[in-house]
Parts: C-alpha cells; sequence; structure tokens
C-alpha cells in the first residue's frame, strides 16, 4: 500500500446508497482483539441504514478471498468475507509480509509513517478491520480514515470485488496483481441496474501501458447521460450544491490530469458517494488492465428503495 496524505471531504446526503448491506458481523481473532481502542486521528463511519432491496443478485453462502500477489514496501493486502444464510457473518482485513506477520505491529513502519500522516498501521489497520466488520458488503459505509486514504480506498475496491465474487458464488480467492505496469487494451465496466434511473458505465483504454483515455458517464435506459437531466440537476443542487453536470466531468477530468493515478483525484464535496464510488470502479479496472483481462466486467450492484 502506498501513503499518502488525507483527502479532505464534506460528507453529504446521498441521492442513493448503491451497495450491499451488512449483517452483524465478526472479525477475527486478531481483529477484535485490536479494534478495543479507538484512536483519535482516526474515525469510521457507523453502518449504514438502507431500505428494502429491489434490485441486484443476492449474496450465495460461502467464504470468499481476496489478495495482493505482490509486496509494496514489504507487506500486500490479503482479506476475507464469509456469507451464510445470504448476509455476510465474518470479515478479515489485514496487510502483511512474507513470514505473515502483520504491518501494525511494525514498529519502525508505524514511526516512518507518521512523520507524513500522523498516523501508522497500528492505528489505521484496526480501524479498517473495524469498519469491515461493522459494514460488512457494503464499502459504501466505510469512511476513509484519516491519513491512510489510499489504504481505505483500495479496501472500499476489493470489498466490491469480493462481493460480486460472493453474487456469482465463486469461492476461490481473488488474486491482485498489484503494483504492476498496465496491459494494452480497452477494459470496459458497467451497472447492470438502474438506481433512479441511471446506472454507471465505464471504458478504460491502456495504450504503451499507460492511461490513453477514460469514458465515464451515469446513464439512463435510453442511453441519455445523467449530465443532461436537468430535473435531476436542479434537485441535488438543493441538497448538495452540485449536481451531475458538474461532478460527472470533473472525475474524469482529475483522473486523466494524473495520467491514471485515483489517488490524485480529489472527492468532489457533495457527491462524496459518487467520488468514492468512482475511484473505486476505476481502481477495479486498473487492476483488470495489470492482468491483462479484457472481458467486460458486469457489476450487479444492489439498489434499495429509498
Amino acid at each position: 500500500m502506498r501513503i499518502k496524505k488525507f483527502v479532505y471531504s464534506a460528507s453529504v446526503l446521498a441521492l442513493s446508497a448503491l451497495m450491499l448491506t451488512a449483517c452483524s458481523t465478526t472479525a477475527n481473532k486478531n481483529s477484535s482483539k485490536s479494534s478495543s481502542s479507538k484512536p483519535k486521528t482516526t474515525q469510521v463511519q457507523k453502518k449504514q441504514k438502507v431500505g428494502k432491496q429491489i434490485a441486484g443478485a443476492p449474496l450465495k453462502d460461502g467464504t470468499y478471498k481476496l489478495q495482493e500477489d505482490n509486496y509494496f514496501n514489504g507487506y500486500r493486502v490479503k482479506m476475507s468475507m464469509t456469507v451464510k444464510n445470504g448476509k455476510v457473518c465474518k470479515t478479515s482485513y489485514d496487510n502483511v509480509n512474507k513470514a505473515g506477520k502483520s504491518k501494525a505491529k511494525d514498529t519502525k513502519y508505524e514511526s516512518q509513517m507518521k512523520k507524513y500522516a500522523k498516523t501508522g498501521p497500528k492505528e489505521y489497520i484496526p480501524e479498517l478491520q473495524k469498519a469491515f466488520a461493522e459494514n460488512g458488503a457494503n464499502s459504501n459505509g466505510v469512511q476513509v480514515v484519516s491519513g491512510a486514504t489510499s489504504s481505505t480506498q483500495t479496501m472500499k475496491n476489493y470489498i466490491n470485488q469480493l462481493v460480486q465474487a460472493s453474487q456469482a458464488g465463486k469461492a476461490g480467492t481473488i488474486h491482485i496483481n498489484n503494483n504492476k505496469k498496465m496491459k494494452d487494451g480497452t477494459y470496459k465496466l458497467s451497472e447492470k441496474n438502474y438506481d433512479h434511473g441511471y446506472r454507471q458505465v465505464y471504458t478504460l483504454i491502456v495504450k504503451n501501458g499507460k492511461v490513453s483515455n477514460l469514458k465515464y458517464d451515469q446513464i439512463n435506459k435510453d442511453g441519455k447521460s445523467k449530465t443532461k437531466d436537468a430535473n435531476y440537476e436542479k434537485q441535488m443542487k438543493k441538497i448538495a450544491k452540485v449536481g451531475p453536470k458538474e461532478y460527472i466531468p470533473k472525475l474524469r477530468s482529475e483522473f486523466m490530469k494524473s495520467k491514471g493515478n485515483t489517488e490524485k483525484v480529489q472527492v468532489v464535496s457533495g457527491a462524496t458517494d459518487s467520488s468514492n464510488q468512482f475511484i473505486a470502479y476505476v481502481d477495479q479496472l486498473i487492476n483488470a488492465a495489470q492482468k491483462g483481462d479484457t472481458k467486460p466486467i458486469t457489476v450487479n450492484n444492489i439498489v434499495y428503495k429509498q
């Protein structure tokens, strides 16, 4: 994982909750033990309440695992999510070295990171473990941990991939070819279900191992962009003072200006959920490009009645 400065963002009312709800979960023993203290430098958002599910595939029972195949600064992410009776009942998250030791116990790394972010793995790993346990499959309920933005956003992306595996009943381990050069090709991701009349679509083009272009939009059943929906724009601005006409092109522009580095994509004030979903989906496309897997990704996103 990479150290980066915290991105400050204003939390606002979301017009929709696109991700799955979680049942009461219990983290692994290490998580339960280390989550007992609550550092002042970190925050965890409480489990979000959502309405009745009206679209999206249910979770299938089983244990789903994900791991990064490559080490960064001597560590890699390992996660798991167990589903029983269609609900998440157990989770685990950690950053481990080749000996299987948690980064949370690395005092030298802790000291070095605190020079940059004022928080280290001893604090943020237990908080992320706790957030995963409390929110389960609802990655949208995981709030960014101050000083560990990159780690938080990465975990949200990985939770999404675990959810997608659970919906498909693919109980094998998801392998992430992290920190590797992207392979040339066209990579697509789209949501299957419409929420408030719209779904998200992405196309990432990679040339010479670098991002060449990204197409991103939210479209209705007629293929019309949400940016052209004057009524939606007006309603959202009453709540958040920003609408899709502003935040959709802004998110794409920041990603392109950063040359494909989602760590530099600022969360748009007033469109926090949309920003976080954008980052998570683009990160998933980057993971696909690191493997060279050009098979289109269809996300059977969960939609709830408001």
